[in-house]
């Protein structure tokens, strides 16, 4: 009998998870213990709520969940769907922050990621699903102390120093980290020919990876800067 599309999307997912460290269990035979971070099939949630198709447990917790789609589907038209789900968690079960912060929308050939920890969340493509080891940090960090994701802190860097910049180059930098704290991942800056681009863009990057933390610049920033000629 042919796979269906569910199936082989489910079959593909279930190979994604297990490469980035997820042990994938039947709901008949779950054990939370059985790794780190552990992904249980057809999850029951609340009434009213469906099923997960996915529930991700990181730590013997629940912490997010992965809607499935069949390859074709738009997934930008899921992440509302997988929000809700991760809000029907059944109250008698662990979970270090309701709603769950970390919702995939994925068809085995396309993943995208929501994560609920930041402010203003919306998903974005994901090369992969993150390791539990990943997710365990981010919750341990944001339980310490909230506001620490990139987008939060984007939102709160320190002054920028002026002394060795040119005042184009002051602008130019000022008004990216603007555009990025208002959520804006991709920009473009046109500045003359001789003005210190590179220059520019070193002191741009060199705050992301500083200030945010390492991975900043490429998980956010997709941007050009563009010479004018005279």
């Amino acid at each position: 009998m042919a796979e269906k599309p569910e199936q082989k999307a489910r079959r593909k997912i279930d190979r994604m998870l297990a490469d980035a460290g997820w042990v994938v269990q039947d709901r008949a035979e779950t054990k939370i213990t059985a790794g780190r971070g552990v992904a249980i099939r057809e999850f029951p949630l609340k009434p009213g709520n469906g099923f997960a198709d996915y529930l991700l447990y990181v730590d013997g917790a629940a912490a997010g969940i992965v809607e499935a789609k069949k390859e074709g589907v738009a997934l930008t038209g899921v992440e509302l769907q997988s929000t809700k789900y991760s809000t029907g968690l059944p109250d008698d079960l662990p979970a270090p922050r309701r709603p769950l912060p970390f919702c995939y929308q994925s068809t085995g050939a396309e993943t995208r990621f929501t994560n609920l920890l930041e402010p203003d969340a919306r998903s974005r493509g994901a090369f992969a699903f993150h390791r539990p080891d990943t997710l365990a940090d981010w919750l341990c960090k944001e339980t310490q102390s909230t506001g620490t994701t990139v987008k939060a802190r984007l939102r709160s860097l320190p002054p920028l120093p002026t002394d060795a910049l040119w005042p184009a180059q002051v602008r130019a930098i000022q008004g990216l980290e603007a555009s990025l704290a208002d959520g804006r991942p991709r920009s473009l800056i046109q500045m003359a020919t001789g003005s210190g681009k590179t220059f520019t863009a070193c002191n741009f990057v060199y705050r992301l990876v500083k200030s945010p933390g390492p991975g900043a610049c490429c998980s956010w920033w997709t941007g050009t800067i563009w010479a004018a000629r005279p």
